[in-house]
């Protein structure tokens, strides 16, 4: 009898691990799939930039020669032309401006929001929390029109003030967003350990539940930096008359202009690399943050 049932046994181990084999074939398959697809992506996405990156430093022969061809030296005069001659340095600090301020006042806001919507339960709090998240789906270029004359009443047009202002508004529903599922993962205890010590709901915010959010704050800043700092629509319909402050997009935009006249289409791929290097530096420095806190807020 024990040998009857150790043969079925080994019968029933022999059917499981064929029924198993071809599953894990077929994970195979499928992972052989992500990675060439992975790869085609990078590709997509790297040889555009190193294109570019290359082209600053060739002349216009070079470029309506053999676009694919390296540069025969580093000419480092294209560069030198669209710092001073098109003014990709202002271009630039205003942009650093506006997005510093704007991505300080969206985190800040938005955090306050979210940890309020996350941790405390009042009436109206679901409401108020898909308010929030019915901005993301509201397009930018709907609100344009009346946008440029609510900031022009305010008499904020042609200002980084009211530039700011308008990126936060846009940012935050994506913030809260993400914020406040991210505090929902933080353990309570914490919050009420802190509660009972004294602290007050503010100073329990800001010195306990902010510093556990790290993670997620790095995460989120990180997105609204990459998006404010691509942003086009928005500085070229509140800031359409002074060129002094105008963000790089609206200057990049201008030199291609003027590059077609002039060409100067070296000049015009340096100034794109100059707009590219300070985003592209951000996200290599900060990728294992953004990971990290993608991933703490998925697990928990």
């Amino acid at each position: 009898m024990a040998t009857r049932t150790t043969v079925e046994k080994a019968a029933a181990e022999r059917v499981t691990h064929k029924r198993a084999r071809p599953r894990r074939n077929e994970l195979g398959v499928f992972g052989g799939l992500a990675h060439l697809a992975l790869f085609v992506w990078a590709l997509l996405v790297i040889v555009p930039l190193l294109w570019t990156f290359l082209s600053s430093f060739k002349n216009n022969t070079e470029l309506f020669g053999d676009a694919w061809s390296l540069p025969a030296e580093l000419r480092w005069e294209n560069w030198g032309r669209a710092w001073d001659r098109a003014q990709v340095g202002r271009y630039l600090l205003n942009s650093v401006i506006v997005v510093a301020f704007g991505t300080a006042g969206t985190m800040l806001l938005g955090s306050m929001a979210a940890y309020v919507l996350a941790r405390y339960r009042f009436p109206g709090n679901r409401a108020i929390y898909y308010l929030f998240v019915s901005g993301m789906a509201f397009p930018v270029f709907l609100a344009l029109v009346p946008l440029f004359f609510v900031v022009k009443q305010f008499g904020l047009l042609n200002t980084h003030f009211g530039l700011v202002l308008v990126y936060i508004a846009y940012s935050l529903p994506f913030t809260v967003f993400f914020l406040t599922a991210f505090f929902r993962t933080l353990p309570t205890s914490v919050a009420e350990a802190a509660m009972m010590d004294g602290c007050s709901h503010t100073r329990t915010f800001f010195q306990v539940m902010l510093p556990m959010a790290k993670p997620g704050m790095i995460s989120i800043g990180i997105f609204n930096i990459l998006g404010q700092w691509n942003q086009y629509l928005l500085p070229l319909v509140l800031l359409p008359a002074d060129r002094e402050k105008w963000v790089i997009t609206q200057g990049i935009a201008d030199i291609s202009t003027i590059a077609g006249y002039e060409s100067d289409w070296p000049g015009l791929f340096a100034a794109l690399s100059m707009a590219i290097i300070p985003v592209l530096l951000v996200y290599i420095i900060f990728q294992r943050q953004i990971q990290s806190g993608l991933t703490a807020g998925a697990l928990k």
